[in-house]
């Protein structure tokens, strides 16, 4: 798709005026006559000159781009304005509580008689998403103007580049504004913790409470979804999911709502593997007990964060089991070889809590569980994984848990290779790394040391007995054309996979996906998804109809997709089409329920068989109930015949020629080799030289069917 296609396509329609002129500056460089045939790069080259150059650089650089510039500078200020004032009433309401005597700083439901809470709650919630939903378009604003700027200097670079470069100066004007590279996280921190504020004062703690009634087994069982986000999705994902749950500061020691000067934090994991790479193959295999090792911090190493060894394990019912306990920086080069036994930890529980203490035997077992894993395959650190996380959940409500994993990188931490080794040797981790506290996209790293993911990682955790309200919203997200499935992604075997490929003879399965393009058009995400759906619904059925046990109920596609609740989209269906379709009319797919629905009783008992007999609307939709279709299809609005001119592609039309192709291509090979076969043969051969003849006739024959062929395909 040519990219002034693109750009009226992501126009958004009040700031239409706003964007790059980008069909002007095609006109200022001549594109538009030479696409009409009236000219060539060649012929214009020696017509360009120092008027016309200045009049592109002069309308590029000072009229567009300080137009696109002021706008999103307006704009951003306007939104941390309107932020601003959010927030103060947020304080105001805060206030009121605390003069009221709420002071435990408890979340307090709406009072059925407080009018004044239950006018503001709403219109503030109003304000959040309207300040949400233009964020959102401002940073696709930013982004699609930026493309256009880099389009046309590449443009004008093609075509008048022997004499006059601009791109250049167009990337130094480009660095020095800020509307390509303006950072959101702090708007949307502010956003995000008054977000969770209206949202407990309108629900109450009360219903909280009533929804959570799920029994100790079930706290602890968690679902896993896991996803990859475009960077160009990334900012609609994390506005969609700050509306239900607030950005939390994601660290072992606290869990609170996020401040809005504060950045997310980059989290360092270190694996462990062997240099045949055990772990990893059972891993990919999936092999029962399959087990990882890995230590884990926060922040670089010279500010001496809390550092936690690692280890876990799956078992056969899929379940998995991790041990894990801190160990201070200093220790872990001598825990690694197994000459320091975590005697101090050891011994501080020891004198606390006493020798027979759960927390004693409890470490104890975890420290000798490890090294003798560490000890028995010979594990050494092989792998880092660098990335910033965005955590999303309520505190203390810890049913719904997502992550969202940006800045995704990996690097090579072995010491294979004895010349080169990544690592030294005596040594737990890359000194080079650490010591000069390198940060993405980690520039200073040896190429062939390092692969950076291309995609965000979102990890979706639901606990087992989550509410129905919850699981809609998180369902939404899920079957969006926001992110993409990645059921079984590991950090680890991505990391070993695309920095040991030499060294490991099996890889996972999406490493091929990386080389598509994931972003994918709504309207088609949700077909899909209600394709998807049908499948399993039918399938349901079947398998209830094999086993005699009742089947479920048949699916009922929904009407509009779930990306609608929270981006506005475009309708560019033809009023034909959409009556060809039937999904997208609510009146079309009221009345095709309603015909299910009735197909149940009308084909019981006489009257049911006469009105096949007339030739009514009344008649005609009665016979339409006679006949029930299978979950997830339904009846067309028209036949193919209606459609239009069928369209064939060239290599069905040319199908006869490639027919007589073939037949010559055979009469040609045997035509070969009767001829070779007769020479090679002795004059005592007979059995061959006949052979040679057999298969001259044959040669022939094939030579004259396929002209004859080709004549009476072109008769028919």
């Amino acid at each position: 798709m040519r990219f002034g296609k693109t750009l009226q396509d992501s126009i958004y329609g009040p700031w239409k005026s706003k964007y790059i002129d980008y069909s002007k500056l095609k006109h200022l460089l001549r594109e538009d006559a030479n696409a009409n045939g009236r000219g060539s790069a060649d012929s214009n080259e020696h017509d360009w000159t120092e008027q016309d150059e200045g009049a592109f650089v002069d309308e590029l650089v000072n009229v567009q781009l300080e137009k696109v510039n002021a706008f999103h500078d307006e704009t951003f200020k306007s939104l941390r304005d309107r932020t601003n004032v959010c927030e103060t009433k947020v304080q105001d309401i805060a206030a009121s509580e605390k003069n009221e005597g709420n002071d435990d700083h408890q979340p307090r439901a709406i009072a059925d008689g407080d009018d004044g809470a239950q006018q503001t709650l709403p219109d503030l919630l109003e304000k959040l998403d309207n300040i949400t939903k233009e964020m959102n378009e401002l940073e696709k604003y930013s982004r699609i103007n930026y493309t256009g700027f880099l389009k046309a200097a590449k443009k004008h670079d093609r075509r008048r580049g022997s004499q006059y470069r601009v791109r250049p100066l167009l990337q130094v004007r480009l660095a020095a504004l800020p509307f390509n590279s303006e950072d959101y996280s702090p708007l949307l921190y502010q956003l995000s913790a008054m977000y969770s504020f209206v949202r407990q004062r309108m629900e109450g703690e009360q219903k909280r409470t009533a929804a959570e009634p799920e029994s100790k087994d079930k706290e602890n069982s968690y679902k896993s979804h896991k996803f990859w986000v475009h960077p160009e999705n990334l900012l609609e994902v994390k506005t969609y999911i700050l509306r239900h749950l607030p950005v939390l500061v994601y660290n072992p020691q606290t869990s609170k709502v996020v401040e809005s000067g504060q950045q997310d934090p980059r989290i360092t994991s270190l694996y462990f593997d062997n240099p045949n790479f055990s772990l990893y193959s059972a891993k990919l295999g999936k092999n029962t007990g399959a087990s990882s090792l890995r230590l884990r911090w926060f922040g670089h190493l010279n500010d001496n964060p809390e550092i936690h060894i690692e280890k876990k394990t799956t078992e056969e019912n899929g379940d998995s089991e991790e041990i894990r306990f801190p160990i201070k920086m200093k220790y872990i080069q001598e825990f690694i070889s197994g000459e320091y036994k975590m005697e101090k930890a050891l011994n501080k529980i020891q004198e606390r809590q006493g020798a027979e203490s759960d927390a004693l035997v409890r470490l104890r077992s975890s420290v000798n569980d490890i090294q003798d894993f560490i000890k028995d395959n010979q594990l050494q650190p092989m792998l880092r994984a660098n990335y910033t996380r965005t955590a999303f959940q309520i505190p203390g409500d810890n049913r719904v848990r997502i992550s969202l994993d940006t800045d995704v990188a990996f690097l090579r931490e072995d010491s294979l290779d004895q010349e080169r080794p990544c690592r030294d040797p005596s040594d737990w981790h890359r000194i080079d790394i650490d010591d000069n506290e390198m940060d993405f996209p980690f520039s200073g790293i040896r190429r062939g040391e390092i692969s950076r993911f291309p995609y965000a990682l979102l990890e979706i955790k639901i606990r087992d007995g989550a509410n129905k309200k919850t699981s809609e919203w998180v369902g939404d997200l899920m079957s969006s054309h926001l992110v993409k499935e990645a059921a079984r992604f590991s950090k680890f075997v991505h990391g070993v996979a695309q920095l040991f490929e030499d060294h490991v003879n099996s890889f996972p399965f999406w490493l091929s996906d990386l080389e598509t393009d994931i972003r994918r058009d709504p309207a088609t995400a949700f077909q899909e998804e209600q394709d998807k759906k049908a499948k399993q619904a039918e399938e349901e059925q079947a398998v209830g109809s094999y086993m005699g046990t009742s089947a479920s109920p048949g699916f009922t596609a929904a009407v509009g997709s779930p990306v609608a609740k929270y981006i506005d989209t475009k309708s560019t269906e033809t009023p034909d089409l959409k009556d060809h379709q039937g999904m997208n009319d609510p009146d079309t797919a009221e009345d095709e329920n309603q015909i299910l629905d009735k197909s149940a009783w009308s084909s019981r008992g006489i009257p049911s068989f006469l009105p096949s007999f007339s030739g009514s609307k009344y008649g005609r939709s009665r016979q339409r109930e006679a006949t029930r279709l299978p979950a997830g299809v339904r009846e067309p609005g028209r036949l193919i015949k209606d459609t239009g001119p069928v369209r064939v592609e060239p290599k069905v039309w040319l199908a006869n020629q490639r027919t007589f192709i073939k037949w010559q291509h055979i009469s040609v090979l045997l035509a070969t080799l009767s001829l070779s076969l007769y020479n090679a043969a002795g004059e005592n051969n007979s059995v061959a030289r006949s052979l040679a003849i057999a298969y001259t006739l044959i040669a022939a024959v094939a030579g004259v069917r396929g002209p004859s062929q080709l004549d009476e395909g072109d008769s028919r």
